[in-house]
């Protein structure tokens, strides 16, 4: 069997924690006598090699094992998609140089148009053309059955249709463009998807067919300078590379063309590793099936036939034949010539997140002299484990490596024992397969934010509008560009691209429309003062309570116990940054003298609740209760179950309270609550009533504060002062908004989702009964309930009828807001249970009900809902670790409105939850603020727009914290003398047409500009338009100089800079301002205007300060005089 090497570990910063990496693992298998004996067996031509008892991701560490070592092509075949991806993954993470290559199948069904995956198209190209480009060292490829049924173009197609580039190659502009359009390419202002390709000047931005990103060629001249990819998100340059290949696309471009089978396609010295080849065969044999039935259905279609184009299960196993083939499965391989070699390998034990029982495992390992090996991909966990082991005792060595595996194993040849963390604490593992987005989530954010002629706009001075366009204006003879804003009665108003800062486009509720303004009438200046002042008496009263509680003597938890170590490390899924600073945070406030008052914010299945349970379990560890108020009945009942799940293996009583309980069960809850012996009790508003006593409450956990009603939140105002509490909410909270109510409300805002929670499947569909009724039957034949919504309660029970007779064997209730509140709560408790199949029901769904075992909804009419609602509603299923599917049901795509259409699209495109989805939050932004600050505040916000209402919040928090309550912060404030500085000039200062062609582009560009507000973000905006655009013109130069001449003027307390004729006017702050007119800064300037009386003049204009200087010619030279009147030059 050979001597087992030993296995070297680093010491890292502790001598007593080794560690060891990938490559050490990989090199012990190769050197393995076993492992040896394999390469020499794959030496033969045709060799039939079955490897027996391989155990969790084994097969995947002798593949990468191989391949480091012979470099050879393999190409690798699991028996489903899911499958293959988990292999890809670990692939990856065991060979993290190697570009591992995933061939996935490109229709999602044959010969259906509609049924062809662009992203899967994309990444078959790619496999094809590096396979294509002989290199010295073979490929790792990745598939399974229905992928390698559909035959690819053969080689000499692509050869004849590829055109290769390197840097340093002649190459006319003419025949290129030529080229790209004849290879079926589509020319756009900007490259965001395959098949596009752009021209601005000597860069031509192209998008193979053959590359998951885009490729930048610049010229010089007819010389190829430089050609890089770029992120088609940022549109900016990502790495230089010397040559590229572009190819058309494959399956529309090269139709006709003859096809050949994968297996052809590869190496004829590629290794094929089939787990159950048999299984693999009898699956393209189906797809092929299935192919030509489709085939016969559509009639005339002018395609390849399904023999042309698709591999048939005999002619696979002939090609197999020809092929050195490795199996793994529990298939058994025919045949004199299969050579058999057996390892002895086992799955990695259970231990359902028993410590005890891990360790004792462990501890045996090692006695039998084995190693224990522990996969993990985030160092927290390795380090809880080390802590739970510690507070336990355990004395284990054990070697982390830093990267995940789907499976761990136990090697009993080679005495290893493999432990993955996932598996230890049973959470879900992700699979992350390279995404290749169609058109990119970023345009369509951008698309939402971008300002479109007819948008309306705020302007900060001059109120609502609509933009209308840019437009170019004559200014003294030099060309410069503006905004163009109409009011009402047709008043128009430009706005110099130096300004841009002070529009924003409007974001109200979605749905309603803002009044206009009127140019010149003060009803803008006062709605503006109206909110301000309200908008401080709120702030007031939060900074003042926030003053009174830090004041007030609590109760001080002692540090986290191992018992919270082994808590936090038992989440199902990982922490997200946002989670665990929430959970931090939330600790080290419980740990104070004085009593926390902390708001969690966070969408629905972001870990909420996991940071409540988190806090609840603490305090209970330390001997007092916990109070946990909800606003319904049913929530009680699910928090219950989710409290007692999470909490079952730990030392701690849950209970709870709510009209579904007995008298008797009431009564005995209570007693035992006043004796102590329940640690947590769960209720709705009953909990604060006088007959609930509690022995010693140490923590109150609030969820959705906005829905109790008056009388019950004065009773938490009253018990709130010295007992530690902590609210949850679901209505997101901006960013923005917590910035600026720093010091006034203790925050956390949990914004992303955990990262493996599985995105939920999500498809438009016209309304379809067969499409319906498949997706009912699916769930509920895998054992789970679907959602049905319907927003109508006048025809929910024809609803209701319909899939009855759809789905006869169905159980269905309804469910809508018009019930008797018992009622439906009975109705939604029995679908809780699992009593129904089918909850028919209005969006009363999208509050709060958390059912793990419903993992498909369908939306009925589905255009009619905002994007944050069907965003709510569709965060209601996908909880759990089973794929869930959504389905917006719509009228024809055609009849619906553009804007409908749009957030349709982008719904069905940002299947990750979380992902980008600031577009859904403006509309929860605004329920957001108005539950934090009070509901007359929501009718600020959609007179004013919510960035409006957000630049005059944080106006009113920082005079207050200048004012009233400056000895409260402990935060310097820094000097400023002015909110903003007015720039007008007659320089010609722009982003010229011929540099950027597309007027939007121009715009966004502008805007982007204009709200830079340090150096760095200005020499990056800088180099991002030298990459996108080429050299910068000098109008563009001047742009920029002028943002550094506004910066410097509004640091030297200037209100107003006129830069024209050669002449430049700075006018001051009012002459009333003690602070700045005592200042250093005006100190420094007296001395500069004394010493240089030639260069500069000061004079008093009406209530303020002018300087002027002469023969300013330029931008840079007016950077330069503000420059040196600071001193620094």
């Amino acid at each position: 069997m050979g001597a087992l090497q030993p296995l070297t570990s680093t010491q890292s910063q502790t001598a007593d924690r080794p560690e060891s990496t990938v490559g050490q693992l990989l090199g012990l298998y190769g050197a393995y006598p076993l492992h040896q004996r394999l390469r020499k067996e794959l030496q033969a031509q045709r060799a039939r090699v079955q490897l027996r008892n391989l155990s969790g991701s084994l097969p995947a560490v002798l593949a990468a094992a191989c391949w480091q070592q012979d470099h050879g092509t393999l190409l690798l075949v699991l028996n489903e998609r899911e499958e293959a991806a988990y292999f890809y993954n670990d692939l990856s993470n065991l060979l993290p140089e190697k570009d591992i290559l995933f061939f996935p199948a490109s229709y999602r069904k044959h010969y259906y148009p509609e049924g062809l995956d662009s992203g899967n198209v994309l990444q078959r190209a790619e496999v094809l053309n590096q396979l294509n480009h002989a290199k010295t060292r073979g490929e790792l490829i990745v598939t399974y059955p229905e992928a390698l049924a559909e035959k690819v173009v053969n080689k000499f197609t692509i050869t004849k249709n590829t055109i290769d580039i390197r840097v340093k190659d002649v190459l006319k502009l003419d025949f290129l463009t030529e080229m790209l359009v004849e290879y079926g390419f589509e020319r756009e202002d900007f490259v965001y998807e395959p098949g596009q390709f752009s021209i601005r000047g000597g860069i031509i931005d192209v998008f193979s067919f053959a590359h998951d990103l885009p490729y930048r060629i610049e010229l010089f001249g007819d010389e190829v300078e430089s050609i890089r990819t770029f992120n088609t998100e940022s549109q900016l340059s990502v790495k230089n590379i010397h040559h590229l290949s572009l190819i058309p696309n494959v399956q529309t471009h090269l139709l006709k063309e003859s096809r050949q089978s994968m297996l052809d396609f590869v190496p004829a010295d590629t290794v094929v590793w089939m787990k159950e080849p048999s299984l693999v065969a009898d699956r393209i044999g189906n797809s092929f099936d299935k192919a030509a039935d489709n085939w016969k259905a559509a009639e005339g279609l002018e395609e390849l036939t399904p023999t042309e184009a698709f591999e048939t299960h005999e002619s696979f196993l002939s090609l197999l034949l020809e092929k050195r083939l490795v199996s793994w499965g529990s298939e058994q391989l025919k045949g004199k010539d299969v050579v058999q070699i057996d390892w002895e390998a086992t799955p990695q034990p259970p231990v359902r997140k028993n410590f005890n029982l891990l360790i004792e495992g462990m501890q045996a390992n090692e006695k039998a002299g084995f190693r224990n090996l522990l996969f993990s991909e985030t160092p927290k966990q390795i380090e809880r484990l080390y802590h739970i082991f510690e507070d336990l005792k355990a004395g284990l060595l054990f070697y982390p490596i830093y990267t995940s595996l789907h499976e761990g194993f136990v090697d009993q040849q080679l005495k290893l024992s493999v432990y993955t963390d996932h598996q230890i604490f049973e959470r879900y593992h992700k699979y992350r397969l390279r995404e290749y987005k169609g058109k990119s989530q970023a345009l369509t954010l951008k698309e939402i934010k971008e300002l479109r002629p007819g948008d309306f706009v705020v302007h900060i001075d001059h109120g609502v509008g609509t933009f209308d366009g840019l437009e170019k204006l004559d200014v003294n003879g030099q060309q410069q560009e503006a905004v163009r804003i109409i009011y009402r009665d047709g008043d128009l108003l430009y706005v110099g691209i130096n300004s841009l800062h002070k529009i924003a486009k409007y974001s109200g509720k979605e749905g309603v429309p803002p009044r206009m303004n009127k140019l010149g009438s003060d009803a803008w200046e006062k709605l503006k003062t109206k909110t301000k002042s309200k908008v401080k008496d709120i702030a007031k009263d939060l900074i003042a309570l926030y003053a009174k509680r830090k004041g007030t003597p609590g109760f001080a938890f002692s540090p986290d116990s191992y018992l919270q170590n082994e808590l936090e490390a038992s989440f199902m899924y990982e922490d997200t940054p946002d989670q665990y600073k929430a959970t931090e945070a939330t600790k080290a406030d419980m740990q104070k003298s004085y009593p926390m008052d902390r708001l969690v914010c966070g969408d629905v299945g972001f870990g909420k609740t996991e940071v409540a349970i988190r806090a609840a379990f603490k305090a209970a560890t330390d001997g007092k209760q916990v109070a946990v108020l909800v606003p319904t009945t049913i929530l009680a009942l699910q928090h219950y179950k989710t409290f007692s799940k999470r909490l079952a293996e730990f030392p701690v009583t849950v209970d709870y309270l709510n009209r579904f309980r007995s008298a008797k069960e009431q009564k005995e809850v209570l007693e035992k609550l006043e004796q102590g012996k329940i640690d947590i009790l769960i209720g709705t508003h009953k909990l604060v009533g006088k007959s609930v006593k509690f022995k010693d409450i140490g923590l109150l956990v609030i969820d959705e504060e906005q829905k109790f009603g008056v009388g019950v939140k004065e009773k938490l105002r009253q018990l709130r002062v010295n007992v530690d509490t902590l609210t949850l909410t679901a209505t997101p909270i901006p960013r923005t908004l917590q910035f600026s109510l720093m010091g006034a409300r203790d925050l956390s805002v949990i914004s992303t989702p955990p990262p493996n929670r599985q995105p939920v499947h999500t498809e438009l569909i016209v309304l379809d009964e067969e499409k319906i009724q498949d997706a009912i039957n699916y769930e509920v034949d895998r054992g789970g309930q679907v959602f049905f919504v319907h927003n109508r309660v006048g025809n929910i029970q024809d609803v209701a009828q319909m899939i009855r007779k759809l789905c006869p064997r169905v159980s269905i209730c309804v469910g809508h807001g018009q019930m008797d509140g018992e009622e439906l709560e009975d109705i939604l408790l029995d679908f809780i249970d699992g009593r129904y199949d089918v909850l028919v029901a209005t969006n009363i769904i999208e509050s709060g009900l958390d059912i793990p075992n419903a993992n498909t909804i369908i939306i009925n009419q589905a255009q009619n809902f905002g994007l944050s609602d069907l965003h709510q509603m569709r965060g209601r299923v996908g909880r759990s670790n089973i794929k869930a599917f959504c389905y917006l049901v719509t009228p024809p795509l055609s009849t619906l409105t553009t804007e409908a259409r749009k957030r349709l699209k982008a719904l069905e495109e940002y299947s990750d939850l979380g992902s980008g989805f600031q577009i859904a939050m403006r509309d929860l932004d605004i329920r957001g603020a108005g539950n934090m600050l009070g509901a007359e505040q929501s009718g600020f916000i959609t007179e004013i727009g919510f960035d409006m209402y957000q630049k005059i919040l944080d106006e009113a928090l920082r005079e207050l914290r200048d004012t009233e309550f400056a000895g409260l912060f402990d935060e310097p404030q820094q000097q400023e003398f002015v909110r903003d500085v007015q720039l007008d000039t007659d320089l010609a200062a722009l982003l010229p047409d011929s540099y950027v062609r597309s007027t939007s582009e121009r715009l966004s560009l502008y805007m982007q500009l204009d709200n830079t507000e340090t150096e760095e973000g200005l020499e990056r905006f800088k180099n991002e338009l030298i990459d996108r655009f080429g050299p910068l013109p000098t109008q563009a130069e001047t742009l920029m100089s002028l943002i550094r001449v506004r910066w410097e003027a509004k640091a030297l307390g200037m209100e107003k800079v006129l830069l024209k004729s050669g002449k430049m006017k700075c006018y001051f702050v009012p002459g009333n301002n003690e602070r700045f007119y005592q200042s250093d800064v005006f100190g420094q300037i007296l001395s500069f205007v004394q010493q240089h009386p030639r260069l500069v003049s000061m004079k008093q204009v009406k209530a303020t300060v002018l300087l002027e200087f002469e023969g300013v010619r330029e931008a840079e030279v007016a950077l330069l005089r503000l420059q040196a009147l600071r001193g620094e030059n």
